[in-house]
């Protein structure tokens, strides 16, 4: 992160620290394993994207896309909780049920999002724009291939994993309470796909893409020397990933309540 963006961070970190360990560690999980894989494939990613930046770096901007959402949801569950971590269990609690399978879906998008489209781009193969499945330019907002959507699933399944094995040592549950948090695991994994999808969506409808000939690059700027590909400026990078981690949040949260 830039200097902007440590700073958007910290007050995130403190919310997420004083609800629980738990929402603590999915946030960690989510920063070091998205800067890992930003850092893969550097040389490739920077003669693709326009916007390539040296480790990754994310501005304030981005920070608050990435963390704003959970950050009030952990708020909440602290001021229900007093911080004391708890296990998913409607018939002791919906609402915090709800809250805490928001976060989940919350970095479950973000990390699913960030792996698809940071190893998506470095794939083998053409990506398909997901509204006709027609081929485009990689980079194209809304392009998705087969190891893109897979890095999107285990992405996901790495946040179930983090809240799983951390809740196992920060949370008290009955015996039949406790081994069902283990549902966790695929629901995240198919949280991190959904949020993925649902992300190039919106990437191939409401935000633009265009080849410029002078750059030879995907740009998301109109512009005298760009031919459109597809999307309409409606929404910027910050604006689609907000929508679909709210989007995914929201369906979590649902799926959480009726399972667990």
């Amino acid at each position: 992160m830039d200097p902007a963006g440590v700073f958007a961070g910290v007050p995130a970190m403190v919310a997420h620290t004083v609800a629980g360990y738990r929402f603590a560690g999915l946030l960690l999980v989510f920063f070091f394993t998205a800067s890992r894989v930003t850092r893969i494939g550097e040389a490739r990613k920077r003669a693709l994207d326009p916007e390539f930046k040296e480790g990754g770096q994310r501005n304030w901007k981005q920070v608050l896309s990435n963390s704003g959402i959970a950050s009030i949801l952990v708020v909440l569950i602290a001021l229900i909780t007093g911080g004391e971590d708890k296990c998913l269990d409607s018939k002791e609690s919906g609402l915090i049920t709800a809250l805490i399978g928001g976060v989940i879906g919350h970095y479950s998008c973000c990390n699913g999002d960030t792996w698809s489209s940071e190893l998506g781009i470095l794939s083998k193969s053409e990506p398909r724009i997901i509204t006709t499945f027609k081929r485009v330019r990689k980079g194209t907002n809304g392009g998705v291939t087969i190891d893109g959507l897979l890095a999107a699933a285990a992405a996901g399944c790495s946040i179930g994993l983090a809240f799983v094995l951390i809740g196992f040592l920060t949370t008290q549950c009955a015996s039949d309470v406790f081994w069902r948090q283990l549902l966790v695991i695929p629901l995240a994994t198919a949280a991190g796909l959904c949020g993925s999808l649902i992300d190039s969506l919106l990437g191939a409808t409401v935000q633009y893409s265009g080849y410029c000939s002078v750059r030879k690059k995907v740009v998301g700027v109109d512009g005298p020397t760009v031919r459109r590909i597809s999307g309409m400026n409606i929404l910027d990078n910050n604006g689609v990933n907000v929508v679909s981690i709210f989007l995914t949040s929201l369906l979590t949260a649902l799926v959480c309540t009726c399972i667990f």
